[in-house]
């Protein structure tokens, strides 16, 4: 955790919770006509924030609305891994006696936390993950009109 620059993260998505249309152009992102004509509070705006430690990072566990979390199993992690391409490959040994293991540190952390996360299937197709993702997020926007 201490690798990463969270407390950065954290003000990056303050900026945009503040203002989505002039973060997107501060930030060089193409702003829709429509969401320079509608009013702000008609407005909708999705912010997709991706990471291994997002839950395991309080201040920013209390700024998502909605949580996903992509599971698969140690066999397939493993192979997924070992077909990575690094400029610096992994030693021998450093999925088993650290990686897998700190991701098991972290997930427990994460479930200990309560925080409601809906678990995918990373076995899934990404087009199965996303059309998943897709139809909740409607629907929950769905909810909320």
């Amino acid at each position: 955790m201490t690798a990463l620059d969270m407390e950065s993260m954290v003000n990056t998505i303050k900026g945009w919770v503040e203002n989505p249309v002039k973060f997107a152009r501060s930030h060089g992102i193409p702003v829709s006509p429509a969401t320079e004509i509608k009013t702000p509070e008609t407005q909708i705006h999705i912010l997709i924030v991706e990471g291994f430690l997002l839950y395991n990072y309080k201040p920013l566990m209390d700024m998502f609305n909605k949580c996903y979390y992509i599971t698969i199993p140690y066999e397939e992690c493993k192979r997924r891994r070992s077909t990575r391409q690094y400029t610096v490959p992994d030693p021998p040994g450093l999925f088993d006696g650290h990686v897998w293991p700190m991701y098991l540190k972290h997930r427990g952390e994460m479930e200990y936390s309560c925080l409601p996360i809906d678990y995918l299937d990373g076995l899934k197709s990404k087009d199965k993950l996303y059309s998943q993702v897709y139809e909740d997020i409607h629907n929950t926007l769905l909810n909320n009109l």
